[in-house]
């Protein structure tokens, strides 16, 4: 394929919701049920977030988060089923690696559970040491209110 008509694009502002959500639909079976409320406060949250286009038409997408410095993840990667084995996926994750605000970083993680060889093929090493998740649930009544230890905390 020759990918002289594909951008690649850097602004939040561009991203097109509905088009990601098709995107996520149709590419990534983790993400299929995700709202474009919850996609934007995403997005919102997270730099670089960079998108893939051919033409008018979002083909490719990725976000990170990062402190800049020591920590950094890398968050759905996709790329439209009909534009995979071409390269782009790989360029799609060099360039978020590229990013001002993650190429400094001393480690950048993220999570695939059929992608391993690919992100290998980059140069990401399986991790079997950070394997803690927490799925945030109502704690119940044994913690303290939260909403009140915080608004205490900045008040001094």
């Amino acid at each position: 394929m020759d990918g002289s008509h594909i951008q690649f694009c850097d602004r939040k502002s561009q991203v097109d919701l509905i088009q990601l959500q098709a995107l996520f639909k149709l590419g990534a079976f983790w993400a299929k049920e995700r709202s474009t409320d919850d996609l934007r406060i995403a997005i919102e949250n997270s730099e670089p977030v960079i998108s893939l286009w051919d033409g008018q038409k979002l083909i490719g997408f990725a976000r990170a988060t990062s402190d800049g410095i020591y920590r950094a993840t890398i968050w759905d990667v996709v790329i439209h089923p009909d534009y995979r084995g071409a390269g782009l996926g790989s360029k799609l994750v060099e360039t978020v690696l590229s990013h001002p605000r993650m190429n400094r970083v001393e480690r950048v993680y993220l999570m695939t559970t059929h992608q391993q060889r690919f992100y290998e093929k980059i140069g990401f090493e399986p991790n079997s040491t950070t394997t803690m998740v927490l799925y945030n649930q109502p704690l119940g009544d044994s913690l303290p209110n939260q909403e009140m230890l915080f608004q205490e905390s900045i008040r001094g």
